[in-house]
């Protein structure tokens, strides 16, 4: 479908947009998904070069997908000297987050972006509150609710979504954003919502919410208590019945890295009981947080039978390419998924030293790059999906090349990464 707006006296470029193909008909028997994924686009931290990028058609084949996983906006104000400044300070109202989101669409390569494909589109925290969990806001503020609510309400308006979607006025903007769709015969696609409905983080810092990255010995209930969730009861009950068998490939958008990524080396199986055994250093924000809720949704991946799963993610701000384990304890553990969580399209990342002296704790990665910025591509066919890591040489430039940061590939019949 080809599509404009008029309104105002004004005129939009063209737009072009498509259908899922269906299950059945004609259209069952389409062949390949073209698709990108992309996160984290902080307007004052660079130019969006890797959209332009993500748009272009270097196999003749324009995109048929964008997946859009998370931190469309950024809430803050800007520090002095930045590339381009937020405009009006924090926001934190229904007008403010309006103005934002007004901000970040007069770019012009995001406006090209959206006018390609359709997007599918789910919100992380920068939407509202950096690390917020439910309806508690990382500074423990009251109010917060109602804070949730304008954003979400400002989310909806701004996204390519439907009136179903629209948030309700009270509890906090509540709105159902999890979803699914099949590509024909090729494919299951589901996207999920990891922060309306999660369990606050355990051990912040000191008089916060939000993140914190600690010593498992300091903070024993990260194992202690695996009934935590991120996902809410009701969302992981809907998705452990939503895998498919019918499809040879089953895809799950949710917003950050699912596998483990630890800081410090681990040499034993955590037993709450046992001090010793209470090894290793996490990010409680992320899936690291919730260790008992991943297991339970790649073993309910794995009892369902779900045909090739593959997972895609953001929030990180780099590029982590794994293999995904039930049982990360356990060296012969089977692998159970792959995993491709994308880096920024411009908001910074941390040291790559660090990540590299990281990487011999965590052998199931095979590309860590937080010094990366941009967007994956991928190409799925019924036999194989192949990922190509899209990167920004120099996200200050609005006109910056874009290059190949590697190749992968994911074999339907064999779970695992292997370089392309």
């Amino acid at each position: 479908y080809w599509y404009r707006y008029t309104a105002l006296g004004q005129r939009s470029p063209v737009g072009r947009t498509r259908t899922a193909p269906a299950a059945e008909g004609s259209s069952a028997s389409v062949s390949r998904l073209d698709f990108a994924i992309a996160s984290c686009q902080r307007w004052d931290h660079g130019h969006w070069a890797a959209w332009r990028d993500a748009v272009a058609q270097p196999s003749g084949r324009p995109l048929d997908l964008v997946l859009f996983l998370g931190d469309y906006i950024y809430e803050y104000g800007s520090p002095p000297g930045v590339v381009r400044a937020h405009e009006g300070g924090a926001v934190s109202t229904l007008e403010g987050y309006r103005a934002r989101y007004a901000q970040y669409k007069s770019d012009p390569l995001l406006q090209a972006a959206h006018a390609a494909c359709p997007w599918v589109v789910i919100w992380d925290d920068h939407e509202v509150e950096n690390d917020y969990a439910g309806v508690q806001g990382e500074h423990l503020q009251p109010g917060f609710a109602a804070r949730r609510a304008a954003a979400y309400r400002a989310w909806w308006e701004h996204m390519p979504l439907p009136p179903a979607l629209r948030p309700v006025e009270a509890g906090g903007g509540a709105a159902t954003i999890h979803g699914r769709l099949d590509w024909g015969r090729l494919a299951r696609l589901q996207w999920i919502d990891t922060r309306q409905f999660r369990d606050p983080q355990l051990c912040p810092r000191p008089g916060r919410g939000g993140s914190n990255t600690v010593r498992l010995r300091d903070c024993p209930a990260l194992v202690a208590e695996p009934a935590r969730t991120l996902l809410g009861a009701a969302q992981e009950r809907w998705l452990a019945e939503g895998w498919s068998l019918a499809q040879p490939w089953n895809l799950l958008a949710q917003q950050t890295l699912m596998a483990r990524f630890t800081r410090e080396a681990v040499s034993a199986r955590p037993d709450p009981r046992d001090p010793v055994t209470l090894q290793g250093r996490y990010w409680t924000d992320g899936w690291d947080g919730y260790p008992g809720a991943r297991e339970r949704l790649l073993r309910g991946m794995v009892e369902a039978r779900a045909a090739a799963p593959v997972v895609l993610g953001g929030d990180v701000h780099g590029n982590f390419v794994a293999d995904l384990k039930v049982d990360y304890d356990d060296e012969r553990g089977a692998v159970v998924a792959s995993e491709f969580c994308g880096t920024s399209i411009t908001s910074d990342g941390g040291p790559q030293k660090l990540v590299d002296a990281l990487r011999p704790h965590n052998p199931h990665l095979h590309h860590a790059r937080v010094d990366e910025r941009g967007t994956t591509r991928f190409v799925l066919e019924a036999g194989q999906l192949q990922a190509d890591l899209r990167v920004v040489e120099d996200p200050k430039r609005a006109d910056s090349p874009v290059r190949s940061g590697g190749r992968y590939a994911v074999e339907q019949a064999k779970p695992g990464v292997q370089r392309a």
